[in-house]
């Protein structure tokens, strides 16, 4: 059933090969056969038809010129197309079974201008070096592999389907093996190759739309990208590992999951991430045909696990680029994933319109019934910020912390391995105890040594309460101390008290006032649950009509549970920017 029509010779000054034609102007072939491309001309004539027809390299897989190197793939253009029916791929897998399937080689040695067929099995489906399977041949007797066969398709005897290319060939007809490289390897080293081999869940459209926003994401930018970092964001923690052999662009891990990652949805998620980079680009439309990641309800919770929070997370970070300049990411979880919503570099007064309106996105990636919450990660000195008090959107004046629960998170403790260590050791004494121990930090304790009050913090404390902001040198410092603690949940005013009392707790110190308040509200109440009790408060606060403002009118929260943002590592650099 082998059609011939598609079998290409190929001539490269004193070096003959084989080919096959996969479009009506492109033909692969290896890397080693064109080797010699740049100085001698490339001609290429097909077992039925034309001959003689120049082409030119127009990819290549890397191949350096040893043996053993990997990607030993060219892809030839014809200086004009061929009216002949390209070569169709079989399945990755159809290349093996039990019994072993019988395949054909096609190919040019010496002598054999017209063309000679081998057969050939493949030993196993076992990847040599990541790149090869091993052929041994059907028979004793018969044509081997010698050179002249580098570059030929090999193809099922049935159907006449290709499933991968002679690659090496036996030095000498006594040896009776060679290597093939499978079609899904070259596909790593041409993207275009990647929508003609059938893949049981997905269509050529979708890999072909999945190609042109790696494509738009390297004009953005691409040489920026970690395709490692990308895959392991898109299969998630209990997903298969990195390949051994590692990915050598975005699309050879987009290929990998595509052709080799039975879970569907983390492809969707690959191809999510890099709209997302892509955003305001006509190719971010793409996805709206996509499978979307279903929702995977969760399993029932033990007690010591964390609150069924579904954190918007929004993480501003220098990025390096000066002063005012900065990194801006907003992601939405669901279960262990994490999708982000928008990334970009902005300078300081383009953080907050932005971060809106993708936190406003984001709610599209929330169950209906998700138990919302808005979680700022700040660098230290924005810790002040009012975030809380940000309109929430352009057609909406209301206070951002009257519309959902909201906390903030200290970015550097955020990326401390050792202080997320000690934050899951204190989250699960909580989950055991009746009552959290609140820390109170008033201006009589302004003086206090920092180095004396973290290491008390660590062994007698679940909160933390301020009586003034971390704006003066010394409540700075006690603050600063209590991250390093790894204390979980610290409260303060954003303003009043100046922390400028000395002799003690004074009646009109407004920190103490606050203080007590505190006390009295916090009262019994599990630390897991405050951000929804501390919304509450911001409710009550924001809609009082007394003529002083509400004591919690201004009330600032940290809180950080890292059960309910997993893989904090994830967060130090952008795989895709």
């Amino acid at each position: 059933m082998t059609n011939a029509s598609w079998h290409a010779r190929i001539s490269c000054g004193r070096e003959t090969g084989a080919g096959f034609l996969v479009t009506d102007r492109h033909v692969l072939t290896c890397a080693h056969v064109v080797a010699r491309s740049r100085t001698d001309a490339v001609g290429i004539s097909f077992a039925q038809g034309e001959r003689d027809i120049p082409a030119q390299v127009v990819a290549h897989g890397g191949w350096d010129g040893r043996e053993t190197d990997p990607g030993d793939v060219a892809v030839l253009e014809l200086d004009r197309p061929v009216p002949l029916k390209p070569a169709e791929f079989a399945t990755p897998s159809d290349a093996y079974g039990d019994p072993p399937r019988r395949l054909l080689a096609y190919g040019f040695p010496k002598r054999f201008d017209e063309g000679t067929l081998a057969e050939y099995r493949a030993t196993a489906d076992q990847l040599i070096a990541g790149q090869w399977v091993q052929l041994e041949a059907w028979a004793a007797h018969g044509q081997p592999l010698v050179p002249g066969f580098s570059g030929a398709a090999v193809t099922l005897a049935d159907t006449g389907r290709v499933v991968g290319m002679v690659s090496a060939a036996a030095r000498s007809p006594e040896i009776r093996n060679g290597r093939m490289l499978p079609a899904h390897v070259m596909a790593r080293y041409w993207p275009r190759l990647g929508e003609l081999i059938p893949t049981p869940e997905y269509g050529r459209g979708d890999k072909e739309r999945l190609r042109q926003l790696i494509e738009a994401v390297a004009e953005r930018g691409g040489a920026r990208c970690g395709p490692e970092r990308l895959y392991q964001d898109a299969v998630g923690p209990l997903g298969p590992p990195l390949p051994s052999h590692g990915f050598a662009s975005l699309w050879d891990a987009a290929w990998y999951l595509l052709s080799e990652v039975p879970d569907s949805e983390a492809a969707a998620r690959f191809a999510a991430r890099l709209a997302d980079f892509v955003e305001d680009t006509p190719t971010r439309g793409a996805l709206r045909s996509w499978p979307r990641p279903r929702r995977t309800p969760e399993p029932p919770k033990p007690r010591t696990t964390a609150p069924g929070w579904s954190p918007i997370l929004v993480e501003i970070a220098p990025s390096g680029c000066g002063e005012g300049q900065f990194l801006v990411e907003v992601s939405a979880y669901n279960g262990r994933h994490r999708r982000v919503v928008g990334s970009r570099p902005l300078p300081v007064d383009g953080v907050r319109p932005y971060v809106l309106e993708r936190i406003d996105e984001a709610y599209h990636e929330l169950e209906p019934g998700a138990r919302e919450l808005i979680a700022f990660v700040l660098p230290r000195r924005w810790l002040n910020a009012d975030v809380a008090h940000w309109k929430r959107s352009a057609d909406d004046d209301s206070p951002l912390g009257s519309f959902a629960p909201l906390v903030v998170m200290d970015l550097e403790r955020r990326r401390s391995g050792g202080l997320q260590h000690k934050l899951l050791q204190k989250w699960r004494r909580l989950d055991a105890e009746p009552a959290a121990r609140l820390h109170r930090i008033d201006c009589a304790a302004v003086g206090q040594d920092p180095v004396k009050l973290t290491i008390g913090l660590r062994r007698g404390a679940d909160m933390v309460g301020f009586g003034a902001p971390p704006r003066a040198d010394g409540t700075r410092r006690l603050f600063q101390a209590s991250l390093n603690a790894a204390v979980p949940v610290m409260l303060w005013p954003r303003t009043g008290c100046r922390g400028e009392h000395r002799g003690g707790t004074h009646g009109d110190c407004t920190g103490a006032v606050f203080l007590d308040h505190l006390a009295e509200h916090l009262a019994g109440l599990p630390p897991g649950e405050l951000p929804f009790h501390i919304h509450e408060l911001r409710e009550t606060a924001y809609a009082s009509d007394a003529p002083e403002p509400h004591w919690a009118h201004d009330l600032a929260l940290l809180w950080e549970d890292p059960r309910c943002l997993p893989d904090p590592v994830g967060y130090l650099h952008n795989p895709v920017g």
